[in-house]
């Protein structure tokens, strides 16, 4: 998603949108998103919400959280749709509340960030500017933890600080005897976060893809064997090559960042059954690539998925070419590998060219082969810090 760097000054007689040019540094960008986040929390901290705004909040991270993503909620579901989570149908929403109307929220939390906007007259930009590309940027928020709230405490509110931080100010607000309303600044850190409400404002990386939901989810492999006659492939075996389930041992970002997103790559040759090197050309590989989103809260915890990776998994395939990368964005490249076939005991390598991004954490990259997978009906190992679980079925 192209990122629309929005800076909003906050507390003053005018608030100034500007838009950042895409060409400027790296450098120059994240600190503009810092500053930005922060003026983004401090914006919502003096927003005048009631139970029903945070209950909108909890029932869109809630949503989120059950499509298999993290506890986030989305500017652009925030300001187009409220209370629905990413990867819901647009007009879904959590479960049943009385402060709903048939058509959704009372007051959503967009009538009081439009009430802010026209309370702090622009000197550049219409509302509408400011409403459309605060709904066309990446920041959300995210609430770690979520299902620990006791659905009336208000939530600390604070940002990511970039570069890895810990730990960070927020903004609690608190009401003194005569109605004031008191916004003081406060120590956050995921201990804290573990206690007490806390929203994280940061920005959405996992949204434009579709995750594998967690627990017994079903993945069919993309792309399959091409051959010249259905009596080759009528041949094959067809076991299947499944992960049983994953395990992180480590989260591989700040807690501000929120969830570890890992995408598993397996690159291999379906239903290879060629009896001569001339049909070895009558076969093209497939690579089968899905994300998992893990939750902080789940580290060294086993999770049981139920993915084919390989759907015709034949006798003379030798070796799958095998990925896991932690998504951290940047430039897309590839890994340029091979799977291995065999064809009358010799081994023949198939060519594949499988993407990922330049900045992603690469967990593990090599081949496996079928052996490996054979040993047991169900076969472990550790790949980096995550350890996976397979059947060969």
């Amino acid at each position: 998603m192209k990122r629309l760097f929005l800076t909003i000054t906050l507390l003053a007689a005018a608030t100034a949108c500007q838009l950042i040019d895409p060409e400027n540094s790296t450098r120059n960008n994240r600190r503009i998103e810092d500053d930005n986040l922060q003026k983004l929390a401090r914006m919502f901290a003096e927003l005048p919400m009631d139970g029903g705004h945070l209950l909108e909040v909890h029932d869109a991270v809630e949503a989120s959280s059950g499509n298999g993503y993290d506890e986030e909620y989305t500017m652009d579901r925030l300001l187009t749709d409220p209370g629905a989570g990413v990867g819901s149908a647009s007009g879904s929403k959590g479960g049943p509340d009385t402060k709903r109307t048939a058509s959704g929220y009372a007051n959503p939390l967009r009538n009081l960030i439009r009430e802010y906007f026209e309370a702090h007259p622009v000197t550049k930009a219409s509302v509408e500017d400011m409403m459309e590309q605060l709904a066309a940027s990446d920041y959300q928020l995210y609430w770690p933890y979520s299902e620990e709230w006791d659905g009336e405490t208000y939530p600390i509110i604070t940002f990511d600080p970039g570069y890895g931080a810990e730990s960070n100010y927020g903004y609690a607000v608190s009401y003194l005897e005569d109605g004031t309303r008191q916004i003081d600044s406060v120590y956050v850190d995921e201990s804290v976060a573990m206690e007490r409400p806390v929203w994280v404002l940061n920005t959405n990386r996992d949204s434009g893809f579709s995750p594998v939901d967690l627990f017994n989810t079903v993945l069919p492999s993309r792309g399959s064997a091409a051959t010249s006659s259905g009596s080759i492939a009528a041949a094959s075996s067809h076991r299947k090559l499944i992960m049983k389930s994953f395990r992180m041992l480590r989260n591989y970002d700040s807690w501000f960042g929120g969830a570890s997103e890992f995408f598993i790559k397996c690159g291999s040759v379906e239903g290879f059954n060629a009896s001569t090197e001339a049909e070895l050309r009558l076969f093209t590989p497939s690579v089968t690539d899905f994300m998992i989103v893990v939750k902080r809260k789940y580290v060294k915890k086993e999770l049981p998925f139920e993915v084919i990776l390989v759907s015709d998994f034949s006798q003379q395939l030798d070796k799958v070419a095998f990925l896991v990368t932690e998504d951290d964005g940047g430039t897309r490249t590839s890994w340029k590998c091979q799977a291995m076939v065999k064809i009358q005991s010799k081994s023949y390598g198939i060519d594949l060219d499988i993407p990922y991004n330049e900045k992603d954490d690469i967990v593990w990259r090599g081949q496996l082969s079928a052996r490996f997978f054979e040993e047991e009906d169900y076969v472990t190992g550790r790949f980096g810090d995550v350890i996976i679980t397979f059947e060969l079925e």
